[in-house]
């Protein structure tokens, strides 16, 4: 069934939208929540939440692009479990560093979430991603918006974990100047 099915099945409210949508979608919002919460459990919770959110949600909303509003609402349930639950015994895991790799970005922000959730600088990290090679794109957003380990990204992209981790490094350079262009105090 495709996007527009499915969302019509939303409209109508007919339960076999969410059927349809796990069907087509639960391993893809399974692995964004538990790359941010580190647990299959939590992901699971996060997943149920995003599609009863999307129950209550659609309508009045019509999503586009039906996986990027539900990988939206997963992300943002999983991040906010994640605050929820960790606790200095447990440690940080992937999300937390690739949070704090981007807070320096942007001064004043209590956290980077509400940043990015902010149309304006959103158009602008798009704009700047537009530019990059395809490669380090996927590299940007493997690890900034599905918080993905270095290693496994360097692993998938046949690079060597070093040379991930300093391309990282120089495309965070190169949004920082990007985005003072545009006028942002970083």
């Amino acid at each position: 069934m495709n996007d527009n099915e499915i969302v019509a099945l939303f409209l109508s409210r007919d339960e076999a939208a969410i059927k349809e949508t796990l069907e087509k979608y639960k391993s893809y919002l399974m692995k964004i929540a538990e790359n941010i919460t580190g647990s299959h459990e939590d992901a699971e919770e996060c997943v149920n939440d995003a599609l009863l959110n999307a129950w209550e949600s659609i309508p009045p909303n019509k999503p586009e692009m039906l996986s990027t509003y539900l990988g939206k609402l997963t992300r943002n349930i999983a991040i906010n479990k994640r605050k929820r639950r960790l606790t200095e015994k447990r440690g940080r895991g992937e999300a937390e560093v690739a949070f704090e790799e981007l807070s320096d970005m942007i001064k004043g922000s209590e956290n980077i979430e509400q940043e990015f959730d902010r149309r304006e600088l959103s158009r602008e990290i798009n704009a700047f991603l537009e530019e990059l090679p395809d490669y380090k794109r996927i590299l940007f957003v493997r690890r900034y918006w599905y918080c993905d380990s270095v290693k496994v990204i360097a692993a998938e992209l046949g690079m060597s974990e070093t040379g991930a981790s300093v391309t990282l490094h120089r495309l965070r350079e190169k949004l920082r100047k990007h985005l003072r262009k545009r006028g942002y105090d970083i």
